[in-house]
């Protein structure tokens, strides 16, 4: 089970990814990312952690045993609590999702500052593969782009 919706969330992703890098930007695409792929991905993290806190579902466990939900807010508790399949999907999709977001809200940056798509792309993909560095790399740019008439911060 954890197995497939590591895959579900992965394809909703990579969907996402692609509508928002490869597709115009119209409305319509930017809505199917905001709605159908970051949506679709935040609603499956709910739904995966309202499970695993409410003890709905068996987490798997990968080694070991799997700690209480109330874990110790710590390095060690951390990994204790991803010791588990179900906290590793959990996780990725968390971070899916988040990077995907990131990821639209560069794009509609970087369009309301006119800048060509070849531009935003390594960006995209920064953000794609490491997430925070590909954003902060993004907050460093942004600094020496022309703002237009309507800031999108």
């Amino acid at each position: 089970m954890w197995q497939t919706l590591f895959d579900f969330t992965n394809v909703i992703a990579l969907g996402g990814w692609a509508l928002l890098i490869l597709l115009p930007r119209r409305e319509s695409v930017l809505a199917c990312v905001l709605y159908g792929a970051i949506g679709l991905l935040c609603a499956t993290y709910l739904v995966i952690l309202v499970a695993l806190v409410g003890n709905m579902v068996d987490p798997a466990p990968a080694a070991g045993t799997v700690p209480n939900p109330a874990f110790e807010y710590s390095v060690e508790g951390l990994m204790a609590m991803f010791r588990s399949e179900a906290a590793i999907v959990v996780g990725w999709t968390h971070y899916l999702a988040l990077d995907l977001f990131a990821g639209l809200w560069i794009a509609r940056d970087a369009d309301g500052r006119a800048v060509g798509r070849l531009v935003q792309v390594p960006f995209l993909l920064a953000i794609f593969m490491a997430g925070p560095a590909g954003l902060f790399a993004w907050l460093i740019a942004r600094l020496f782009l022309r703002a237009d008439e309507t800031e999108n911060a």
